[in-house]
């Protein structure tokens, strides 16, 4: 009898509780070794490829391409000893046994061998199709599982896809006997939701057909209305922003700032030679320094709300546009970083971000955000803050306007900054404090110098 092991999504990164499966990378009759990427999964932070710490055969999967798998769920079944009937590949090891797990979101590099499947007897080969997220189909002897409704068949024989995403949706329609492929989902694209499976199981009931529920909010899909899914990211953010303005009494103060001798010093750092210096490398600099004059920002109030945690290191957030939108990558230790150094880590994130290749690590454990909305060519903003951290710098765009300098009118490069803040770590005059010595830095640079 082969020894079949359950693989389980594990805990991918802080705080999250799922993920959504992108794609798979073996196919069930599969021969794997221990730690091969087995799939793809989009969660709340990045794209990553799971590895699995079994080496033998793939006799199940578990999730559809676009389907959430909580932490903690079956992911794969993996036969880890020859099953009879079934005859392993002669260089694979008979009894393959579990090793730790190396890690995730490292691409490793080819191994060199093709995918190999499992020989049925005579040669043939033992190809079992995807199973729905609740009931595997093994190609190896393996636990019975109740009886689903058959799902029908397209051209060539394989089994049509039945737009279901919930595995509860799956079960309550498998528990009750209802063929979810006989019913026309009320959700975006025809998905079937779970008030679907709840009237057809009302519909047999009484012996009637299960009526159809028009678009949620009450306009009906013949009126061009269009339902757009919160998942993966997008829903990440959501709820994080949800759970902000919910739970923080946040407050804004702006100022407006010349910010031309901090253009003139930035165009003279970047005349010498060395790595080029960006206006956002200088203000991350500017902000270490006003954390270190007023550490109270530089904290998050406890998740019951009866203390506040002041950290020693600034952790700082950025705001980065990347292919699966805005995310907040995070440069660790930023107060230890020479400008150059913060310049050069600003890059490498950015870059990341850009590709996607941003792991949950690098999107994770902040404690304070600078946001540099004025790429988008705006000049002010009031932004949520990026739950549980007290406090973000905002800075608009650098812009030339009419300024009175040295008591003259001049024109002179002018950029306005926004300060919100959890009034629950710090009173107005604290928060007022930090944006003034902003403000100071951003038009007399040299004054960092007596920080330093």
């Amino acid at each position: 009898m082969p020894v079949v092991r359950e693989f389980t999504l594990p805990d991918l990164g802080e705080g999250l509780t799922g993920a959504e499966v992108v794609r798979w990378m073996v196919e069930v009759g599969e021969v794997i070794v221990v730690d091969q990427p087995v799939v793809e999964v989009e969660t709340a932070k990045a794209v990553v490829e799971v590895p699995c710490p079994y080496g033998g055969v793939v006799t199940a999967r578990y999730g559809e391409p676009g389907e959430e798998v909580a932490v903690g769920a079956a992911l794969v079944t993996v036969a880890v000893s020859p099953a009879e009937g079934v005859s392993f590949p002669a260089e694979f090891p008979a009894a393959e046994v579990e090793r730790p797990l190396v890690g995730y979101g490292v691409a490793e590099p080819d191994r060199g061998g093709r995918r190999r499947r499992v020989g049925a007897p005579g040669g043939a080969a033992a190809v079992a199709p995807v199973a729905p997220p609740v009931a595997p189909v093994a190609a190896v002897a393996a636990p019975a599982a109740p009886a689903a409704p058959v799902a029908p068949v397209a051209a060539g024989g394989v089994p049509a896809v039945v737009p279901v995403i919930s595995p509860l949706v799956r079960r309550s329609a498998r528990e009750h006997g209802i063929d979810l492929a006989a019913l026309t989902g009320s959700g975006p694209d025809g998905l079937i939701m779970r008030a679907d499976v709840e009237r057809a199981v009302a519909a047999l009931a009484t012996g009637a057909a299960p009526a159809q529920a028009p678009v949620s909010g009450g306009v009906s899909a013949s009126a061009g209305a269009e339902v757009v899914p919160l998942r993966g990211l997008r829903r990440a953010v959501a709820e994080k922003l949800t759970r902000s303005h919910r739970e923080i009494p946040a407050a804004t103060c702006w100022v407006d700032a010349d910010a031309t001798e901090l253009m003139l010093l930035r165009r003279q750092l970047n005349a010498t030679p060395g790595p080029k210096v960006s206006v956002l490398a200088l203000l991350a600099r500017i902000c270490t320094v006003a954390l270190a004059r007023f550490p109270e920002l530089n904290s998050s109030v406890t998740e019951d709300g009866s203390g506040i945690l002041r950290h020693s290191a600034v952790h700082l957030g950025f705001a980065a546009q990347g292919e699966r939108g805005l995310v907040v990558p995070v440069v660790r230790d930023a107060q230890r970083l020479s400008t150059e150094q913060v310049g050069s880590e600003l890059g490498r994130l950015t870059e990341s971000a850009r590709t996607g290749a941003l792991t949950p690590a690098d999107l994770t454990g902040g404690t304070f955000t600078l946001n540099n909305y004025g790429v988008f060519g705006v000049d002010g903003s009031t932004p949520i803050l990026n739950h549980p951290e007290a406090a973000m710098l905002g800075v608009g765009r650098i812009v030339a306007k009419p300024w009175v300098h040295q008591g003259e009118l001049a024109v002179r490069e002018v950029t306005q900054l926004s300060f919100t803040f959890d009034h629950r770590v710090c009173d107005g005059g604290t928060a007022g404090g930090f944006l003034r010595f902003v403000a100071d830095c951003v038009e007399q640079p040299g004054m960092l110098l007596r920080q330093l």
